[in-house]
């Protein structure tokens, strides 16, 4: 396996891990310090994020057969990220900072480099299929 698609693949089961332990985490949670509605959508999406994590799951153990599957999972990433920044611009940055950071930053810099390990793989199969 190539060292690119290795990258993808780690990339891939970290996103994973952090979906479902996320997903599960919130499921159980809920939102407990408000209205009955906003705890429904907030356990709809913790059950949309669960599922994620399995589809990450599915396509890192898969990689070698993945495509277009892992540009549509890092652009979700990347537009959760952009999610969790439009809030912080909207309505400041949760306490503690630094917790609410370190889920920010991997979501910003996880599908950059998910994609461009990607392509890399793309590229690299590209050549050896010409031979």
């Amino acid at each position: 396996m190539p060292l690119s698609q290795r990258i993808v693949q780690v990339c891939l089961f970290l996103v994973a891990f952090i979906a479902l332990a996320g997903g599960a985490l919130q499921l159980y949670l809920g939102q407990p310090t408000t209205t009955p509605r906003l705890d429904n959508v907030h356990r709809f999406m913790a059950g949309v994020y669960f599922s994620t994590g399995l589809i990450n799951l599915w396509a890192a153990l898969t990689i070698r057969r993945q495509g277009t599957l892992v540009y549509l999972l890092a652009f979700g990433v990347l537009m959760a990220g952009l999610g969790r920044l439009l809030s912080i611009s909207q309505v400041g940055l949760p306490e503690p900072a630094l917790v609410w950071l370190g889920y920010l930053v991997p979501e910003l810099l996880l599908p950059v480099v998910i994609a461009l390990a990607h392509a890399a793989t793309q590229r690299q199969q590209a050549r050896i299929d010409k031979r």
